[in-house]
């Protein structure tokens, strides 16, 4: 079972303070000598969770490795002068720990005189079905203007509402309704998307 992501800057403070800490600094432990730390995790946490999992298969590994770049951002703080930077800042922690246990893993393969058989996959589930599903629509969306595709791409990739669209693209509410409306037509007729639809 994996600890969940440190979403406080509270709790990266507890765990990363030395062991030896002077009992005087009892009560200054309970301000966080970061409090922007803390905003910044759970802001961002979302985003970085998804680039988390798209460097490792496991859900479960991707929080542990988002924790662990966390960590490693807590301890810099003080030294990140371009709190801008923060995002780029923790991507390259967590490329960096992911390659750290990639070349620590320890690889165990064994010879056997017959291949295992993978595991049937359910009906209505292979994952070349899906991944051409998603090629397929990325096709077409890439077909669509680029306003229009950089709406829908907000809108359901993005998971942003019709408000926060138009307040990131700077057109009104109705402009975004208006423009997917046209945009979600436009991949119905879609010719590559045609098996989607029978």
């Amino acid at each position: 079972m994996t600890a969940p992501v440190c979403t406080s800057a509270s709790n990266a403070a507890t765990a990363l303070a030395p062991a030896t800490a002077p009992a005087a600094a009892g009560a200054r432990a309970q301000t966080l000598p970061y409090p922007s730390f803390s905003s910044y995790v759970k802001a961002r946490q979302p985003v970085l969770l998804r680039t988390a999992r798209s460097l490792t298969a496991n859900p479960s590994d991707a929080e542990d490795l988002l924790q662990t770049a966390l960590a490693k951002t807590y301890v810099a703080w003080e030294r990140i002068e371009d709190h801008r930077a923060l995002d780029g800042y923790v991507r390259r922690a967590l490329l960096n720990t992911r390659t750290s246990q990639w070349r620590k893993r320890k690889v165990d393969e064994f010879a056997c005189d017959e291949l295992p058989e993978p595991e049937p996959v359910p009906c209505g589930d292979d994952p070349a079905e899906r991944q051409a599903l998603r090629d397929a629509m990325w096709r077409a969306i890439m077909k669509l203007p680029a306003r229009q595709r950089a709406m829908v791409v907000l809108r359901y990739y993005e998971d942003l509402s019709e408000a926060r669209t138009a307040e990131v693209l700077g057109v009104s509410v109705g402009t975004v309704k208006s423009a997917v409306s046209r945009a979600l037509g436009k991949l119905r007729e879609d010719p590559e998307l045609g098996f989607v639809r029978s």
